[in-house]
């Protein structure tokens, strides 16, 4: 199967009057890499530039949407800029976690061999319902049994990560395991847990406008196997 390297060289990089996306998803389509709302694609962009140049399209699409919306974006001061805004913001900022490579994380070996129940969080969240673009703000908790042999991470690098995952859009369930999925394989822990409580502007906002909240939890490993670990981490939260 091509690599993301490959994926990336074979499709015109230069669109040459295409736009740009045209070019980016060849190279996924390539690669046959999937390239839903919560997948990362930063491997398939180039550089800074063309990352400058797909903002601009993006920016070109909401201009032609706030149009199709009857909005007057000439005489209305508070919109002539808001195609440009909402472009900058969706790239580099709400969904960056789609469009930028992992944050870097300094490891260091567990030299006192831990082994014993290490509790993260609140971590303060926010990410976005696919199904709408609307907010999904909330909390998590990471618990963490460590393997006497793996290396650990610093604690910053915990919300780092978490914010790099759920800066895209995606449903609350899929970015909890999304989550534990990378943090498992980067500290091959002997358990992990990760509990997210959230609320959803997707149902605050628009359709039945209640203000309850979600819950979700990914169990994986010691945590799954030992009810005295589940329950001395869900009382610790």
């Amino acid at each position: 199967m091509p690599t993301a390297a490959s994926g990336a060289e074979g499709a015109d990089a230069s669109p040459e009057g295409r736009p740009l996306s045209v070019a980016i998803r060849e190279r996924l389509q390539f690669a046959n890499r999937r390239f839903h709302a919560n997948d990362n694609i930063a491997d398939f962009i180039h550089d800074e530039a063309e990352l400058d140049a797909l903002q601009d399209e993006v920016a070109e699409r909401m201009q032609a949407l706030l149009e199709s919306l009857v909005i007057d974006t000439e005489s209305d001061h508070n919109t002539q800029d808001t195609a440009r805004r909402v472009a900058r913001m969706y790239l580099n900022e709400v969904f960056a976690g789609r469009y930028r490579k992992a944050p870097a994380m300094t490891e260091f070996p567990n030299v006192e061999k831990l082994n014993e129940l290490l509790v993260v969080g609140p971590i303060t969240v926010r990410s976005a319902c696919s199904h709408h673009f609307c907010p999904i703000m909330g909390r998590l908790w990471i618990g963490v049994l460590p393997n006497a042999d793996s290396n650990l991470i610093g604690l910053s690098k915990y919300a780092r990560l978490a914010d790099w995952i759920m800066s895209r859009p995606q449903i609350q369930e899929e970015a909890v395991k999304t989550l534990a999925d990378e943090l498992e394989r980067r500290l091959v822990p002997d358990g992990l847990a990760v509990v997210m409580k959230a609320d959803h502007f997707c149902m605050h906002w628009r359709g039945v406008k209640d203000e309850s909240q979600m819950t979700s939890s990914v169990m994986r490993g010691a945590f799954l196997r030992n009810a005295s670990l589940r329950r001395e981490f869900l009382g610790l939260i």
